[in-house]
């Protein structure tokens, strides 16, 4: 219970242990306990606490110290830093030791002040080389706390570490004329290192403009509105008794340039132009010269016109000039930054003193092969400036355009091969003198020379011989020379020599009358015997001769006729209808067979156009017909044989009429039509056929089956009590045929029969030599209307019917009984 109530609460019912935790109790108030026993008979007597307790948290002597660094040593000083415990044992820190232990002895010594809540202290008055370690504890109203760890041992020195440097800037700085500029950076190092700045290893030191700011870890340079002679190599050095560091940058101040060095030298002067130089600035700017810009000015006019603004180059042509006008030149230079002040030039006048080379005279030419020529040329005058190049052009003599012939300068000779002419062709040349004014007039054109090589006489023919002969000629026959003489063969001489006689007389008189290499020798005796020989000509003149080896006895040559067949002559030939036949062979006899063209041996058709050549024979026929077709038989015939070969032709047509159609099972909605295949199937199998019908009374015919293959078919749908005429006709795969046609019509009707019996017949009167019957009509009329009724008697016992008459109703009488 609270100390101040005197109500108990029950806090377990259940505790087996000798203890028990009492929880939900509220910090700062103070309660009484008690505790009873209890068993199976019952609870015992309390047990109560003597004297109230006060819930709060217990408090303990304080954590150890956290990180206890040495932050500076020196010969005589130390001065270390730490943080507080991570727990204060419950009650605030009132104070911290520091105790420290030399190195070699075993007891920790305090060196701290009483009542020191400062968390870094400097412990001073040390031996210089002595080694001490330090521990630190904390300090509350319940006791002192434990010690944090050591310090590793420190041994008094002065501390020392090297420069470090580390610039803001990169190595190189570009900065405008008249703009600021700063070079910053960090440093360190013990003992404190001396800064120094230097520009292109010289001392820099504070002005106007020049402002230096060193802290203990930064550095500055600074410098205002600069100028070009800011431009250098800055250096800071960093240094202390252990060494030292530099840092550099490349500071460039740029601006714009200053005036081209003068004076502007006219190099050359010309009536229309004039060529100027000058010497680039002193200065550039700290930037390169990026182009000059040029102008001119006549002197009687204030306006100065621009040349060019393109030139990196320190001489420029001055073109467009007034002959005879004084003009003055400036010139700027430009770079990146502007443009300079201008160098103007003194005043110069345009006109020539010097010109171009006058026209070579007319060149000639040697040395022609077919594809080139040698062009040689006279030196002519230079104009007062000597020549550089000469210019060879070339043309065909039908053209209009001169075209050079190399782009190569040909200099200093005077006589030039000209390549890649095209063999055959017409050439002229011409030459053209070049110095340093420019290229002068050409010379007149040369003389016109065709691109061949030079020609020379012909090698002789090569293997004349005799091919063939008749009772009055020779056939000869040869190869072309192995040598043109590099000209072309105009053509062949040839002539022949009785033997025995000693004159060769000529065959033909002149050489273009045989550009071909064979020849036939007319006009000679049957009988004799001739030797030939032949010459091959060109521009040159005649080859040496050619014999034909053996001398030739003029006489017919017998050969049996020979046959070589073309394709069309194959064993069998099919031509479609409506096209055109052609057989034709190659035939061969000496002399010449008789030719002959049959079909089943008979002469062949007045259509056909047949064609006998010297070396074959052909047989046309167009527009052929089925009746075209047949055997065809070719015969050629000479004293010494005959031959004979035949070929078979097919002419592929649309086939014939079916035959034999008939009709038959005709009903009144359908009837049944049979064929039989056509006689002639065209050459072709029979695809389909086609069957068609016609009401007697329309003009139209109706197919009713286009594709049946069968020949025979079912004409179905067909409308009672009309009358029809059918067709059919064949197709293979070069047409229809014609159609056969019925020759009547027939009538879509069912077939007759004989009426059924009349029924239920009996007499209603009879007398003595008559009687009266009467009858019902039958149950079928057999398909068509009844016209009466045939009565017959038989007497009883008798074995015939005897007619009596036919009745048209249904009841009769019969006497002569």
């Amino acid at each position: 219970r609270e100390s101040d109530h005197r109500a108990w609460t029950p806090v377990s019912y259940t505790v087996t242990r000798q203890n028990a935790t009492i929880q939900g109790l509220i910090q700062g108030k103070a309660y009484f306990f008690r505790i009873a026993a209890e068993n199976i008979i019952g609870m015992g007597p309390f047990t109560e606490t003597t004297k109230e307790i006060l819930i709060r948290d217990p408090i303990t002597v304080p954590d150890r110290p956290e990180d206890l660094e040495v932050k500076a040593v020196t010969k005589n000083s130390v001065t270390l830093t730490w943080n507080p415990p991570k727990y204060n044992g419950g009650s605030d820190i009132t104070m911290y030791v520091l105790e420290s232990r030399l190195i070699g002895k075993d007891k920790f010594h305090k060196v701290t002040k009483e009542k020191m809540l400062d968390r870094k202290f400097t412990v001073e008055g040390l031996k210089e080389g002595d080694t001490y370690e330090y521990r630190v504890s904390a300090c509350n109203i319940v006791g002192q706390g434990k010690p944090s760890f050591c310090t590793k041992p420190i041994t008094c020195k002065d501390e020392i570490a090297p420069p470090t440097l580390d610039l803001d800037v990169r190595d190189k700085l570009i900065v405008r004329v008249g703009e600021a500029f700063s070079l910053t950076g960090r440093y360190s190092g013990k003992p404190a290192p001396k800064v120094t700045w230097l520009k292109d290893d010289i001392v820099v030191k504070e002005d106007d403009r020049t402002k230096i700011k060193t802290t203990p870890t930064t550095l500055c340079l600074g410098i205002l509105k600069s100028v070009r002679e800011d431009t250098g190599k800055y250096c800071v050095t960093v240094e202390n008794s252990t060494g030292s560091r530099k840092g550099f940058c490349q500071v460039n101040v740029v601006d714009r340039p200053s005036p081209p060095v003068g004076p502007v030298i006219f190099d050359e002067v010309f009536k229309d132009h004039m060529v100027v130089s000058w010497k680039p600035p002193l200065d550039d700017g700290g930037s390169e010269i990026t182009n000059y810009i040029i102008e001119k000015k006549d002197t009687h006019k204030d306006l100065w016109m621009p040349v060019t603004s393109a030139t990196v180059k320190t001489t420029c042509k001055i073109p467009k000039l007034l002959e005879g006008r004084e003009y003055q030149i400036r010139i700027y230079a430009e770079n990146l930054y502007g443009i300079s002040d201008p160098l103007i030039s003194d005043e110069m006048k345009a006109k020539d003193r010097f010109r171009v080379p006058d026209a070579p005279e007319q060149p000639i030419i040697k040395d022609v092969t077919k594809d080139s020529a040698v062009v040689v040329w006279n030196k002519p005058y230079d104009g007062g400036k000597p020549i550089t190049n000469y210019i060879v052009e070339k043309k065909e003599t039908m053209a209009t355009r001169w075209v050079r012939v190399t782009k190569d300068p040909i200099f200093p000779g005077t006589m030039f091969k000209v390549p890649d002419l095209l063999e055959g062709c017409q050439y002229e040349f011409r030459v053209s003198a070049e110095n340093e004014i420019g290229v002068g007039d050409p010379s007149p054109p040369s003389k016109p020379i065709f691109a061949r090589d030079p020609i020379g006489k012909p090698s002789p023919p090569v293997n004349p011989e005799a091919v063939d002969k008749t009772k009055n000629s020779v056939d000869l026959s040869w190869q072309p020379p192995r040598h043109d003489g590099n000209g072309k063969i105009i053509g062949y001489l040839i002539e022949y020599q009785k033997v025995g006689d000693e004159e060769w007389k000529q065959a033909n008189l002149t050489a273009d009358s045989c550009p071909e290499t064979n020849y036939k020798v007319t006009g000679l005796t049957e009988g004799l015997t001739y030797k030939f020989r032949v010459k091959a000509v060109n521009a040159a003149g005649e080859s040496d001769p050619a014999h034909v080896p053996d001398p030739v006895e003029v006489k017919d040559r017998l050969e049996p006729p020979e046959l070589i067949l073309d394709a069309n002559m194959a064993r069998e030939q099919h031509v479609k209808a409506g096209d055109t036949l052609r057989l034709s062979a190659v035939i061969k006899g000496v002399p010449f067979p008789k030719v002959t063209w049959k079909k089943e041996d008979h002469e062949v058709s007045p259509k056909a156009d047949i064609e006998v050549t010297g070396v074959g024979s052909k047989l046309e026929i167009r527009n052929t017909v089925h009746e075209d077709g047949g055997m065809y038989s070719l015969t050629v015939e000479n004293p010494a044989g005959s031959k004979t070969v035949s070929v078979k032709v097919v002419v592929l047509d649309k086939p014939g009429p079916p035959r034999n159609l008939k009709i038959s099972d005709v009903r009144s909605d359908s009837c049944y039509l049979t064929w039989m295949e056509p006689e002639d199937d065209g050459g072709s199998v029979i695809t389909n056929y086609v069957v068609e019908r016609k009401d007697v009374a329309s003009a139209q015919w109706v197919a009713i089956s286009s594709s049946s293959k069968k020949r025979s078919h079912m004409a179905k749908y067909l409308m009672e009590g009309t009358q029809y005429l059918f067709r059919v006709a064949a197709e293979n795969q070069y047409g229809r045929g014609p159609y056969v046609e019925t020759l009547k019509p027939i009538k879509a009707i069912d077939p007759l029969h004989p009426p059924g019996p009349p029924k239920n017949l009996h007499h209603v009167d009879v007398d003595k030599t008559e009687v009266s019957l009467v009858w019902n009509r039958p149950d079928r009329d057999g398909g068509a209307e009844i016209t009466g009724y045939l009565v017959e008697y038989q007497e009883d016992g008798a074995d015939e019917w005897t007619k009596f008459q036919t009745v048209p109703m249904l009841d009769c009488v019969v006497t002569g009984l």
